[in-house]
């Protein structure tokens, strides 16, 4: 599953259609709930890894979307 991070970055910035502004948005927004406690939803160590590495494998294995976050909000 360790792929390096550029790869997993590029893989959820297509995930949410080339859209840096809405992949930061979402990125700041799990790294968040992450840090208030969330689980992750990928097999990552919160304590290894740094949270917004750990929200970019969620968004890239399609984990976390846009619209889901939103309704979370």
């Amino acid at each position: 599953m360790m792929q390096r991070i550029e790869q997993i970055a590029a893989k959820a910035l297509e995930k949410m259609g080339n859209d840096r502004y809405h992949l930061a948005l979402v990125v700041a927004k799990r790294a968040e709930q992450l840090a208030d406690g969330a689980m992750p939803l990928v097999e990552l160590d919160k304590n290894k890894f740094k949270l917004a590495d750990i929200a970019l494998y969620e968004i890239a294995e399609s984990k976390i979307t846009l619209e889901g976050l939103v309704e979370n909000i």
